[in-house]
């Protein structure tokens, strides 16, 4: 029956890891289960889809290491920067709005330095959403926008227009962080044109998000998470 439906909708090893993810951040706020329980039991439910519909498209063997390294260190630098530097740039209306949303409030600092919490959350970040986005934006959207038919587009093709929407749309999945969020779409978009490598793209988000783990953790500034 699975097998079935990857053969019949190709895109769904790359969609619907993807469609989980923003399920479970469209009911987070009206599931009543503590953080406790919600987080380890989405990182398990994350796991077994991608595990069940998309190992069979998972690249994870990087082939420039050093590079992606370095970039995704300057990336995480791009995306707290502009909060060190300006401390109150993240409350301008461009970033606070009707239309884009507010920051969200964490969780009781307290809970989320509960091992249980504070560690799916990490693994989360390093490990399972850099697989699920990369599926997704990189190697499914900026392919599929080049062509519907995008498993005969090889990854890392440059198309203008699938370039730029693909960072557009990364951006704006980011709310309130959408201009760092371009930024680093932008970047990532570009290591995946110039590698055309799917485990480089994920290192790169994975090294990243940890580095914003690391710094999150050290500061205590919940609000990243």
């Amino acid at each position: 029956m699975i097998e079935k439906l990857k053969k019949d909708w190709p895109s769904l090893p790359y969609v619907l890891p993807f469609a989980v993810f923003l399920f479970f951040l469209a009911i987070q706020a009206y599931v009543p289960l503590s953080p406790v329980y919600e987080y380890p039991l989405r990182d398990v439910i994350l796991l077994a889809v991608l595990f069940v519909f998309s190992r069979h498209v998972i690249e994870l063997r990087s082939y420039h290491r050093l590079e992606t390294a370095l970039i995704g260190v300057a990336v995480f630098v791009v995306w707290i920067g502009p909060d060190v530097v300006f401390p109150a740039y993240r409350h301008h209306w461009l970033f606070q709005n009707a239309f884009i949303g507010a920051i969200g409030t964490p969780p009781p600092e307290g809970v989320l330095l509960t091992p249980v919490v504070l560690w799916s959350r990490i693994f989360r970040a390093v490990v399972v959403v850099p697989i699920i986005e990369e599926l997704f934006w990189r190697a499914w959207l900026m392919r599929w926008l080049i062509s519907p038919q995008f498993e005969k587009i090889p990854l890392g093709a440059y198309k203008p227009a699938a370039f730029w929407i693909t960072a557009a749309l990364f951006a704006s999945e980011h709310g309130s962080y959408w201009d760092v969020g371009l930024v680093a779409g932008i970047v990532y978009n570009w290591w995946m044109v110039r590698t055309r490598s799917l485990g480089d793209c994920i290192l790169v988000h994975a090294i990243t998000n940890a580095c914003l783990c690391g710094y999150v953790v050290a500061t205590h500034h919940w609000e990243y998470w």
